[in-house]
């Protein structure tokens, strides 16, 4: 009986509801319908986006249709491509000659600059490129050793209404008896195309060779074969190249502006849509947007509603006072797809906002862009502004360093963006002894680290707290011996006792650099651990090189008279442990800026400030004799030869340079160096003037060869816990040392 209640209740309310469509609903849409008839209008159940009629409303119909003879669709574009570069699916594999590099293993790696023509015009830009190449350590000047070829020709502006334009460098490349259809040759490109449509062409087939192009279009970049380059202008500095802006661990990360832009405004063609928008999303505030359509000849003529106010709020902003104090900054396409914001967002660590679609990014082979950069989507313009308020404080002080660590690595200097094409591709060609990504996204960057030492992150000082790894709990000792052993009483004798009795020494290396040759092993005093005598071929430079003997990670460097408490070598051993990416010793020396003689000065004053601790008598890692004997350029160890000289201040640059950190002192007695007998009958080199004025010259050549100064000054030394406190000296570990 319930149940049959139910169903007649169920059907009663079925009944209600088909009532109720009809009458409510249903005549609602008759009336609807026989209204929009008697007026004789049709009902669209969405607008019809070609009715002149309904436009108006949202936009001028002539903001909205585009010019065919100023424009292409993309399929206009995919189809012209194959017509421009013949060779669009070339990989290393099939376009590259691998024997012309391997004959020498990676030592074959060499690259060859073809001679320029009398007449030739050469860009500033293009001039800083080739000398790039030019004093780099893979330069040859023989095109039987070359690996890569690169040309003479500038082909770095290849728009035609440029004053740049080369013209007719399709008919001499094909001249060049070594060109073999750009095969192993390489072409460097800023701009392409030219007005209205800005293409892809370069206006010469480059065949078979690696395009390193500004503004790559991912549709026709050839994955690991191409290399994408940033736009840089022609004041980008040839060398080192400023610091980024930030400083170090900067609280709190977000700036006084959320996002910013400040540029150009394009009324036609390509790349106007996207910076037509931008002021969409503009509110004066926390976020400031700002562009400006006076420029070029004829901006008047094309002038929208909208120009006059944008140029005054345009003028109302400084462009340097947004870009240090923003936390992101939008980088819009432009006429091309890159853009020159980009670099001096990652310099001012400004987050870079990218509205680019298609932009394959610099040096994408290697780089993890995504934790340095938000990629936003033109065609989602309005949505930047929320996800930018949504990165969360750490993510914004992640990306923000990030910015720093690439800009500094790989993008400071025009050097540095040579070197590092061309290291991407040497890593191409030797695959097998090449860098991982880890090496290429961290400190100290790519470049610094060299493969062929070795590519495990653990054999290399600076990756150690990452990996949460110790150094090895021995040293090697290498000393520099100039003079002829002539008694058991001479200084190397006392310092080689002294080293041999620490507990931590697993051998000792003598570098013999006397004209004199060695004494046969009875000479040398009986000690704990092995002693092997080793030709230095009086090189000053030979007591860094990379030799084989070492075993240990670290070393410590001395010169024959240094003085030395086994005390003193074990602490500064243990504080190394501690710093293994840095340089820990006794001896200070300091630079200085002469604003008179405008050039670097080198002072050996004992003071409370130091940025050079020498070598006499110092620990380092050992990846640092590979990197001294194969990163820095002959020229500079030459000069080290030539004077028996420096050494020790090119070694401190080279690590300053890696670290961006300044050495370690530690505790020691007064006297560093024995001092010469009176009746010696040959000078210290030390006392001599002429040798500090050299040590003078040294610091400005190699300040000038980095580009910058890498040395860091400092005030800090580390000392034995309870040194030179007022308690009992049983009570301290290293008691000789209160004995100076």
């Amino acid at each position: 009986m319930q149940a049959r209640k139910k169903y007649v209740l169920l059907g009663l309310c079925a009944c209600c509801w088909l009532v109720l469509f009809y009458w409510g609903g249903g005549v609602q849409l008759r009336l609807l319908r026989l209204l929009t008839r008697h007026r004789g209008e049709v009902v669209r159940p969405w607008p019809n986006w070609t009715d002149k009629a309904f436009l108006p409303r949202y936009a001028h119909l002539d903001e909205l249709q585009t010019d065919p003879g100023t424009a292409e669709s993309p399929r206009q574009r995919r189809q012209a491509w194959p017509a421009i570069y013949k060779d669009s699916r070339c990989r290393m594999e099939t376009c590259f000659d691998f024997s012309r590099c391997r004959r020498r293993g990676r030592e074959g790696f060499r690259v060859y600059i073809y001679p320029s023509e009398k007449n030739d015009r050469v860009s500033e830009s293009y001039r800083k490129i080739l000398s790039s190449i030019g004093e780099s350590r893979y330069f040859t000047s023989d095109p039987r050793e070359a690996c890569l070829f690169v040309l003479g020709i500038d082909t770095l502006d290849r728009d035609q209404l440029s004053g740049q334009f080369v013209p007719n460098v399709d008919e001499r490349i094909r001249g060049y008896p070594l060109w073999n259809d750009g095969r192993n040759h390489l072409i460097f490109n800023l701009y392409s195309g030219t007005w209205p449509n800005y293409t892809e062409d370069l206006g010469f087939n480059i065949g078979q060779a690696i395009l390193a192009k500004a503004s790559l279009n991912t549709e026709h970049f050839r994955p690991g074969f191409d290399v994408s380059i940033p736009l840089f202008s022609k004041d980008h500095p040839q060398k080192g190249g400023e610091r980024g802006w930030l400083v170090r661990n900067t609280i709190p990360p977000r700036r006084k502006y959320l996002l910013m832009f400040k540029g150009k405004r394009y009324l036609t063609g390509i790349g106007s849509d996207t910076r037509n928008a931008l002021h969409h999303i503009h509110n004066g505030k926390d976020i400031v947007s700002l562009t400006t359509c006076r420029h070029g000849k004829d901006w008047e003529k094309h002038k929208d509603a909208r120009c006059d106010h944008d140029n005054l709020e345009y003028e109302r902003f400084d462009y340097q006072e947004l870009l240090h104090n923003s936390t992101f900054c939008l980088v819009p396409r432009g006429r091309r797809l890159g853009s020159f914001r980009f670099l001096e967002s990652l310099q001012a660590a400004c987050i870079p906002v990218l509205l680019s679609n298609g932009w394959e990014l610099p040096f994408s082979d290697v780089i993890q862009w995504n934790q340095a950069v938000i990629e936003g989507d033109e065609r989602l313009l309005l949505q930047v502004p929320s996800t930018v308020r949504a990165v969360g404080n750490e993510r914004v002080l992640a990306l923000r360093q990030r910015t720093q660590m690439l800009w500094e690595a790989y993008f400071s200097s025009v050097d540095k963006i040579v070197l590092t094409t061309l290291e991407i591709i040497k890593d191409r060609v030797f695959s097998h002894i090449s860098r991982n990504k880890y090496m290429w996204n961290s400190l100290p960057g790519g470049l610094l680290v060299l493969p062929e030492y070795s590519t495990h992150l653990a054999h290399f000082p600076f990756y150690y707290l990452g990996l949460g790894v110790s150094p090895g709990q021995e040293f090697t000792a290498v000393i520099q011996a100039v003079s002829p052993l002539i008694s058991q009483s001479q200084p190397i004798m006392k310092l080689l006792q002294v080293v041999s009795k620490s507990k931590y020494c697993s051998q000792i290396i003598i570098l013999w650099n006397s004209e004199k040759p060695p004494p046969s092993r009875s000479k040398w005093p009986p000690m704990p651990v092995p002693l092997t005598v080793t030709d230095g071929r009086r090189k000053t430079t030979s007591r860094f090189l990379p030799h084989v003997a070492i075993e240990t990670e670290a070393v410590l460097s001395l010169d024959e008279d240094t003085v030395l408490l086994t005390s003193e070598v074990n602490f500064a051993f243990l504080v190394w442990r501690s710093f293994p990416e840095r340089i820990v010793g006794y001896p200070p020396r300091s630079h200085f800026w002469d604003p008179l003689k405008r050039a670097w000065g080198y002072t050996s004053k004992w003071t409370n400030d130091y940025s050079i601790v020498l070598t006499g008598a110092a620990f380092y890692h050992r990846y640092y004799h590979y990197l001294f004997s194969h990163y820095l350029p002959q020229s500079l160890r030459t000069l080290v030869d030539r004077t028996s000289n420096c050494e020790d201040i090119l070694m401190n640059f080279l690590v300053a340079a890696v670290t961006h950190l300044p050495p370690i002192k530690v505790a020691q007695r007064k006297q560093y160096k024995e001092l010469p007998s009176p009746g010696g009958t040959k000078s210290v080199p030390w006392a001599n003037p002429e040798h500090f004025n050299q040590r003078q010259e040294c610091v400005n050549t190699f300040a000038n060869w980095f580009g910058y100064m890498p040395l860091v000054h400092s005030q800090f030394r580390l000392d034995p816990v309870l040194f030179k406190d007022q308690v009992s000296v049983l009570r301290k570990k290293y008691k000789d040392l209160e004995r100076a």
